[in-house]
């Protein structure tokens, strides 16, 4: 259904390329995969971050494909193991963890989806997505399968070939954010955190809105903590 993008939705687009979501877009896909909402989310802001209709529909297209191939279910584990074996690589979507392996000075990364704790990295790839080290992040993975390494003693035939952050993969998500917000004045800013958690500014009273926004002020703010009296009943 074609939606009406008001100026404060363009400005948005243009501050936040591929990181505005419709959250009518999300119900689409909610619940049909074995994946987060999150990743849905992020894979929409990715391919459907527009406000024209017709790339929104082909960007709709995209993620459904995606998530319909690459979301692994728990009954299908061994076929994409097979995939990587007979055709020497699977892409999949999964939550991507690294640790250490002192022993053998490597890194290992961890597939949960395909139950793999031993999976081939690379150094270069944990030092640019240092998420994976503290509880990792989804991405689209490109799994790759060595039947020589396969017929080693205590060989690890998967390896992570390449990688596509699905999550933010590093940990400073500030300087974009800081960029993004010079392009907005104290109102309009003050309107988009309305609308992003769900609300019409333009429906709400002064009142109502300072109301709102004090509400938000616990998820940035350590140790504040509110309480609101009400009327009895």
């Amino acid at each position: 259904m074609p939606t009406d993008f008001d100026a404060l939705d363009q400005l948005a687009a243009r501050a936040f390329e591929g990181f505005i979501v419709r959250k009518d877009l999300v119900r689409s896909f909610q619940g049909r995969y074995p994946v987060p909402t999150y990743v849905g989310e992020f894979l929409l802001g990715r391919y459907c971050a527009s406000t024209n209709e017709a790339e929104i529909a082909e960007g709709l297209q995209i993620v459904e494909r995606q998530l319909s191939e690459r979301a692994v279910r728990a009954d299908e584990q061994e076929l994409f193991k097979a995939q990587a074996r007979e055709n020497g690589s699977v892409r999949i979507i999964d939550l991507l963890t690294a640790k250490l392996d002192t022993k053998n000075n490597v890194y290992i990364a961890t597939l949960p989806s395909l139950q793999l704790t031993d999976v081939r990295i690379d150094p270069s790839m944990v030092r640019e997505n240092d998420r994976m080290l503290t509880g990792g992040f989804y991405a689209e993975v490109e799994l790759e399968y060595d039947p020589e390494i396969a017929a080693e003693s205590a060989g690890r035939p998967f390896g992570v070939r390449t990688l596509r952050p699905i999550q933010l993969s590093q940990r400073d998500v500030l300087g974009p954010l800081a960029r993004g917000r010079e392009m907005f004045t104290s109102a309009e800013w003050r309107r988009l955190l309305l609308r992003s958690v769900g609300l019409e500014p333009e429906k709400l009273s002064e009142r109502a809105a300072d109301v709102v926004m004090l509400r938000l002020v616990p998820f940035v703010e350590r140790n504040y903590n509110v309480v609101e009296l009400g009327p009895r009943g």
